[in-house]
């Protein structure tokens, strides 16, 4: 965990969509052992006491209703006004986002990676999208510390970029 002070990192978001609720609330209090920046957490709502906000996909929201007014309410009678955002993919996604009390979007997948591949890879398309966004916007999937984005792309979501090999 050392490594995260050699890096300027004002948002860390912790994914893990396989864990246990016990090893992700371990893993949460590690990451606050190293860490003194906004910590999200990816869709685990269970945790947000040990976070400062909540990442969210489009499936997920979608699971508290098909009224995303609604499932972002629902939401934020849990999580209060800690930081909320939500992944989209195209304009379409941006536009509906653009209604909802969120914080930020992430938008992606950028390009393809080996974290998320499933992901519909966007590319530049996705920076034309984002100039549609009422709300700040994160660039994710597949986003390296050399990609250099302009306004209205305000964050670069590095995941998998962080990591090479030597």
């Amino acid at each position: 965990m050392k490594h995260l002070q050699h890096f300027k990192i004002p948002l860390l978001q912790y994914r893990n969509k396989f864990g246990s609720l016990e090893e992700k609330k371990a893993d949460l209090l590690t990451i606050r052992e190293y860490y003194t920046g906004i910590l999200i957490v990816n869709d685990s709502i269970e945790l947000i006491a040990y976070a400062d906000g909540l990442h969210i996909g489009q499936e997920d929201i979608r699971a508290y209703s098909e009224d995303l007014v609604e499932g972002v309410s629902l939401i934020r009678q849990k999580i209060g006004r800690k930081l909320l955002g939500l992944s989209t993919h195209n304009k379409e996604e941006i536009l509906e986002a653009n209604n909802l009390d969120l914080d930020y979007i992430g938008l992606g997948a950028y390009r393809a990676s080996n974290t998320k591949s499933e992901a519909h890879v966007g590319g530049n398309a996705l920076i034309e999208a984002a100039s549609h966004s009422t709300h700040p916007v994160g660039m994710i999937g597949g986003v390296t510390l050399e990609d250099d984005f302009e306004e209205p792309i305000r964050y670069k979501v590095i995941g998998s970029g962080l990591y090479r090999e030597l």
